[in-house]
């Protein structure tokens, strides 16, 4: 299970872990796995943390409870309202890492499958899993096979890092920003992230977390400092699944 956010700390000595870039309009910082971003009912979260300790942050880019990584925070309402059009006008890049099981996922590739919401709440792709088609190395569906529902254009690119029978490492870039969008896309084309709970099955082992990190993010900054290209590293434990096959120097020259 994934760590409860009531095991982090107050947020003076959790800023000092995880801010990874700050001027006066903005902070990204590198959330660990098992803290939200915002709005946890039953627990705490990290923009709650921060106005306890009297430092008011707003959200601009949200990443599930579950995944660890690089999340992009405004100090000012007028930051916020740049930085969230960016993100809506897709001018903010964003690239990931995750851990996918089984291996044999191309060299590169792109999923190309429109996300709708079930009646459960739950984000699947807007077709059935049957009219999923690989074209060379495009993962689709014929516009005649979409569900007769309110479907979202949805695209993932993807370069494979290292591969193995058994786990791939892939670098994804998520060319839309839906929500689950890398969790969903990547597990119906058959490769589901590591550990992700969405997509677990009974006989499946428990791990201790999800293996998908959000590694970096690029901005045009609102103070003097133009584009911005900022790099959360993930921590060990996502290196955990791969220890034993990729040494500190093999993972640093495959993220180059």
């Amino acid at each position: 299970m994934s760590e409860s956010a009531t095991q982090f700390p107050a947020w003076p000595e959790l800023r000092r872990q995880i801010v990874v870039w700050e001027d006066e309009s903005a902070v990204v910082v590198n959330k660990p796995p098992g803290l939200s971003v915002m709005g946890e009912r039953h627990d705490t979260d990290l923009i709650t943390l921060a106005r306890a300790a009297g430092e008011q942050l707003q959200w601009v880019n949200r990443i599930d409870k579950v995944t660890s990584g690089a999340v992009l925070l405004a100090r000012t309402k007028t930051a916020h309202a740049a930085l969230t059009r960016q993100f809506a006008q897709r001018t903010v890049d964003k690239t990931y890492l995750a851990i996918c099981r089984p291996g044999g996922l191309p060299e590169a590739g792109e999923i190309d499958l429109p996300l709708l919401t079930a009646g459960s709440g739950r984000i699947r792709i807007a077709a059935e899993r049957g009219a999923i088609r690989r074209v060379g190395d495009c993962w689709r569906v014929d516009p005649q096979d979409l569900l007769p529902k309110q479907n979202y254009p949805s695209q993932t690119r993807f370069r494979t890092l290292w591969d193995s029978p058994e786990l791939s490492l892939v670098r994804a870039h998520p060319v839309t920003g839906r929500r689950h969008q890398l969790r969903v896309h990547l597990a119906w084309i058959g490769h589901a992230i590591l550990g992700d709970p969405l997509f677990t099955h009974k006989t499946d082992p428990v791990r201790p977390r999800t293996y998908l990190h959000s590694w970096r993010v690029a901005f045009d900054a609102v103070g003097p400092a133009g584009r911005v290209e900022v790099v959360a590293e993930p921590a060990e434990s996502f290196w955990a699944p791969l220890a034993d096959r990729l040494s500190p120097v093999e993972r640093a020259r495959l993220l180059g």
